[in-house]
């Protein structure tokens, strides 16, 4: 007699020894002869760089999952692997049980991504920016209208410049436009790639704090990369660590300042963390 088959968990979110690298020209060491320097101008030698190197993780649904790590340690190159912006060179990503290669559109049409470098229509509103992209998913005018208005104000937006245009805006009301659009239409996976990087303590305050409402509010799974310690003991039920394209250790915050040893006799914190196992602090590659 055969065996029950054991179906296995969909989670939010699966990633499976992923790997993305990356040829870029070799790096010469300036003590070389002329005729060497010439040739690496007409025919340089490549190297491979390993982004993204044998990563896996799962997000269950209702989790917020934080990524944190200093600038190049592959954090953003893996959200772009999530959001079917780059394709893996190896491994499975797989969100609510569908392959992001495979079923790319169907994958896109439940998800949302917010980056640093958000880019706008800078002539026109806040206002104007969230109607157009509400209209590109099929929401009418009104709700459109109505949504993008209150989405806004929920993240501390000041209601009088709704209209004015984006290019007059500050960084974080940018930002907070950004965030906003990407809530336009109920994601189920929300990617957050350093979502408050640059703004004021007080936008940054209304971001984390939106984050958190929607966490609450929404069965959705939310990936937040950040370099910010504060900021990912906030919000993060799980934490993972990545440096040089690896996850180096993955846990929740107590479990992460638990196998750490303590300096001194003071209490261990995430940033002590982060020290001992890269041997750096975040803030070298700011």
């Amino acid at each position: 007699m055969k065996g029950k088959r054991v179906e296995q968990p969909i989670y939010g979110l699966a990633v499976r020894g992923v790997t993305k690298h990356f040829h870029r020209n070799k790096r010469t060491n300036n003590k070389i002869h002329f005729h060497q320097k010439i040739r690496q101008i007409f025919k340089p030698e490549k190297e491979i760089v390993r982004a993204v190197d044998d990563i896996s993780l799962e997000v269950n649904i209702g989790e917020i999952y934080g990524i944190l790590g200093a600038n190049g340690s592959g954090k953003s190159t893996l959200i772009r692997l999530i959001s079917t912006l780059l394709i893996p060179d190896a491994g499975s990503i797989h969100v609510f049980g569908d392959d992001v290669v495979t079923d790319s559109l169907k994958v896109r049409q439940i998800m949302n991504r917010v980056s640093v470098e958000a880019s706008f229509f800078k002539r026109l509103s806040s206002a104007e920016n969230l109607i157009y992209a509400a209209r590109l998913y099929g929401i009418p005018a009104p709700e459109a209208e109505r949504k993008a208005k209150q989405i806004l104000e929920r993240l501390g937006f000041d209601a009088n410049r709704m209209n004015e245009e984006m290019e007059h805006l500050s960084r974080g009301m940018q930002q907070k436009v950004a965030i906003a659009r990407a809530l336009l239409t109920t994601p189920m996976l929300l990617l957050l790639d350093e979502p408050t990087t640059g703004l004021d303590p007080k936008s940054k305050r209304d971001v984390q704090a939106f984050i958190e409402e929607i966490r609450q509010e929404r069965n959705a799974v939310i990936v937040l990369t950040t370099h910010d310690m504060a900021e990912a003991e906030r919000l993060c039920d799980k934490i993972a660590i990545i440096d040089k394209g690896k996850f180096i250790a993955e846990g929740t915050v107590a479990e992460l300042i638990a196998n750490a040893p303590s300096q001194n006799g003071a209490p261990t914190t995430l940033e002590d963390v982060f020290m001992a196992l890269t041997g750096k602090a975040i803030e070298e590659e700011e």
